[in-house]
């Protein structure tokens, strides 16, 4: 069950397929939004953005942390990612392990192109994780 009311999951699938739009993937081809909700219910949209040297790209999940991040957030409730097929794409393992950093129960919607989605907790979908509570203390 969702933390999220029906309307906040709608608009998080909205803004996660609008910003497809803005998706740098000339190389791919392969266009991807995010949508990620602070706990105080601010929403930060990504895109992914390729780079011709391919490792320098960074997918729309790590994007979209990074904008809230850089403008104070720490805490977030959900994130819902979309791409331009039905197929329910899942974060990779380095944005898994990125979304780590900030809580193991992030919810996250896999959203399809006709607005579909599976529900998931980060927990689930990286399970034995390393984070910030495995580090020694100083």
């Amino acid at each position: 069950m969702s933390a999220l009311t029906n309307d906040q999951i709608e608009d998080l699938i909205t803004q996660s397929l609008e910003a497809r739009n803005f998706s740098y993937s000339p190389y791919s081809k392969f266009r991807v939004g995010a949508a990620l909700r602070t706990v105080d219910g601010k929403v930060y949209q990504g895109c992914n953005v390729e780079n011709a040297s391919y490792g320098g790209a960074i997918c729309a999940e790590r994007t979209a942390f990074v904008k809230a991040v850089s403008e104070g957030h720490l805490r977030f409730v959900a994130i819902a990612v979309s791409c331009d097929f039905n197929h329910y794409i899942t974060p990779c393992g380095i944005c898994r392990q990125f979304m780590n950093e900030f809580g193991k129960n992030l919810e996250i919607f896999f959203v399809n192109d006709d607005r579909t989605f599976k529900r998931a907790v980060l927990a689930d979908i990286l399970p034995f994780a390393f984070g910030p509570e495995d580090l020694p203390e100083k």
